[in-house]
């Protein structure tokens, strides 16, 4: 048989209609048939699947295999499987519009009794409804989470803390619902576990879930819960997509799932990229690894934050590798990039990277056009981000900030009622359970609160630690002498009044358990000097936004520690004096053993704000080596230190300052 090419036939003309060579349909070279395929080394399984029914896809192919293991050289697939081919006339042109979240945190409705409800994610679907609903003949619009969507509001219990006690998993369910296409495993997705993600992808995740560096877990497993890669159709054109997660703030070295592991993002995607360019038009990597790279001011507040291989390293990786048009879009750092167009520093070795802030307060927007056959020699974009509105009731019509604020017809009120509301109904026992009464609100508020945590002692945080230690009297490894929480997770003050479920949890909404370790008085000690140079100095907290994350990893302590940090005149130089515990001098205890209760984030060495031995970060100079606390001998209780402080309020009834919801001296600051 002659050659196809030679006898006047092209290419593409084969791959459109099918046409055989030497009993081979011609596909591009990587693809290869095989009877009961499976991936073996440097290759990948193309698995044709469902759609999400409420998408767009019109054709989904699933990437199986390994790509850490090396460079994908193959794609096999099952013989008579069918296989996303160019269909496209050469230069006929798609435009491709993906909108975007990410660090949703189950903020799909932002419950408030004064304010009112801001429904901030049916806010987004009517945005995606109408965009959706005017999109032209040639127009490809799609809807992607960029990860991070559990963890952060009370739908969180919907899902429990056993298997047993699963509900729903809401931030899947509504994605569901509102027609998300695809999405990207984030870090905070593990935060209740493994087993209870694997549950909530399996009941309510209508849509593929991806990560190419993630693995090892033995609850969820790559190729059946999630998958690397994948490949979609829509009116012909051919989108790959690559899932990444962050290697930094993943809670890996639990007890229940000890080899879940997170590899490097960057080789990951530097392994799947050539092969996924081949049989696409367009790649969109799904970047939940944050914006910038190793330390970055990340847009969680005005201070760097530990970012490791973020999405600068990715695209630098991944730019050269494909002349198709790339497109990152970002998450975990919560960064509002390119609000008002395209910044030329978002975008890297020719792709463009994109975020939208977190909570639902933006919808993300970028929108290609693509020539077939030309690669990035035929594509533009536009990119912008469309944000919600926060609700307030309050206020009157003819208030000026009226116009600016959520009203009935700025959200989808039938997907609410649809799919939120009955979610809420389920919460509503737990959400308006009182559990007791707050009796002083001026140094409990949350602009006390965020006024206060790192710059020095905190009411509610002394308050929950002191609680904490109360109630290990009956803990079955016996009771600890001091408890730690680190100020970034102190999320919201109280105020005066009836004390509810949903008030303490917005104090508290991180899934963290309780962690005892033993500590020598040496090794406390040196913990001390080192949390004394996190502290947001004087000089800091005139520019820095204090209702940020200020990500240094300052740590609040129990009453029986008390004492002073003398800053110096530098950050290095700060250093913790005068330390008492349990009404001794430590230096007189420096060999004595004791029980230390830290919270999950702490235990596990902070990640990013680095109680590991990494270099303090958050914009502390000196490359100061931080304490790494990863080391010490924990014993894992399985309980959950929210929930601790919860039943020490029920047994109490009040917090307030005769229930030591007060500042009582622990700490003072001294130049």
């Amino acid at each position: 048989m002659s050659n196809p090419v030679s006898s006047g036939l092209s290419r593409r003309s084969f791959l459109k209609t099918g046409a055989v060579v030497a009993g081979t349909t011609l596909i591009p070279s990587i693809v290869s048939f095989r009877a009961h395929a499976k991936a073996g080394p440097g290759e990948l399984a193309m698995v044709p699947t469902e759609p999400n029914p409420n998408g767009v896809f019109e054709r989904l192919f699933l990437l199986k295999g390994d790509p850490l293991a090396g460079p994908i050289r193959t794609i096999v697939t099952e013989e008579g499987n069918p296989v996303p081919m160019p269909t496209l006339e050469d230069g006929e042109r798609r435009v491709l519009r993906v909108l975007h979240f990410n660090d949703m945190h189950n903020h799909l409705t932002e419950m408030h009794g004064k304010r009112g409800d801001t429904h901030r994610f049916s806010q987004i679907v009517k945005m995606v409804k109408d965009i959706r609903g005017g999109a032209k003949e040639d127009e490809i619009v799609l809807f992607v989470s960029a990860g991070d969507d559990h963890t952060g509001s009370i739908f969180d219990e919907l899902m429990g803390w056993a298997p047993e006690e699963f509900v729903a998993d809401a931030g899947y369910r509504a994605n569901s619902a509102a027609g998300v296409d695809i999405a990207v495993l984030g870090n905070h997705e593990f935060d209740r576990g493994a087993e209870l993600l694997k549950l909530g992808i399996d009941t309510d995740a209508d849509f593929p879930v991806l990560s190419a560096n993630i693995h090892g877990s033995k609850h969820v497993a790559r190729d059946e819960d999630y998958v690397a890669a994948a490949i979609a159709e829509v009116k012909g054109l051919r989108v790959g997509f690559i899932g990444l997660t962050t290697a930094v703030d993943t809670r890996v070295g639990q007890p229940d799932d000890p080899d879940l592991a997170v590899a490097s993002p960057v080789e990951a995607a530097r392994n799947l990229t050539p092969a996924l360019s081949e049989v696409c038009d367009v790649i969109v990597v799904l970047s939940h690894c944050g914006y910038g790279g190793d330390q970055h001011k990340s847009g969680k507040a005005a201070t760097s934050r530990t970012i490791g291989e973020g999405d600068f390293a990715i695209a630098d990786a991944v730019g050269p590798l494909t002349d198709k048009p790339v497109v990152l879009i970002g998450g975990h750092s919560h960064t509002t990039l390119n609000e008002s167009g395209i910044n030329t520093d978002n975008v890297v070795n020719g792709v463009l990277i994109t975020q939208a802030n977190a909570h639902g307060k933006f919808l993300g927007d970028v929108a290609m056009s693509i020539a077939a056959d030309q690669g990035r020699k035929g594509w533009f974009t536009s990119v912008g981000l469309h944000p919600t509105k926060k609700r307030d009731q309050r206020v009157a019509e003819d208030d000026p900030k009226f116009a600016s604020l959520e009203q009935p017809e700025d959200y989808d009120q039938a997907f609410e009622e649809a799919h939120i509301a009955p979610m809420i109904k389920a919460l509503d026992t737990k959400l308006a359970e009182v559990i007791g009464q707050v009796s002083d609100d001026k140094g409990l508020t949350s602009e006390e609160t965020f006024a206060d945590r790192y710059v020095g002692e905190v009411a509610l945080a002394n308050y929950m630690n002191d609680a904490l230690v109360e109630a290990s009297k009956a803990f079955p490894g016996g009771p600890v002498d001091l408890a730690i929480f680190n100020a970034t997770g102190l999320s919201a003050g109280i105020a005066k009044g009836d004390l509810t479920f949903r008030g303490w949890y917005d104090v508290m909404p991180y899934a963290d358990a309780v962690h005892v370790a033993e500590m020598t008085g040496a090794q406390l000690k040196e913990m001390l000097d080192n949390n004394a140079k996190r502290l947001l100095r004087p000089e800091e907290a005139e520019s820095v936004d204090m209702k940020g994350f200020v990500s240094r990893g300052f740590l609040h302590f129990s009453k029986d520690l008390r004492y002073k940090i003398v800053l110096g005149s530098t950050a290095a130089e700060a250093r913790a004096v005068d330390i008492m515990v349990q009404g001794k001098p430590l230096d007189e205890q420096v060999d004595k053993t004791f029980r230390v209760a830290f919270n999950t984030y702490i235990a596990l060495g902070a990640f990013g704000e680095t109680w590991n031995g990494k270099p303090i970060g958050a914009d502390v100079p000196g490359n100061i080596a931080s304490y790494d606390v990863r080391k010490l001998p924990f014993e894992h209780t399985g309980l959950v230190y929210r929930n601790e402080v919860i039943s020490h309020i029920r047994k109490t009834g009040t917090v307030g300052p005769e229930t030591g919801a007060k500042k009582d001296g622990r700490l003072t600051i001294a130049q």
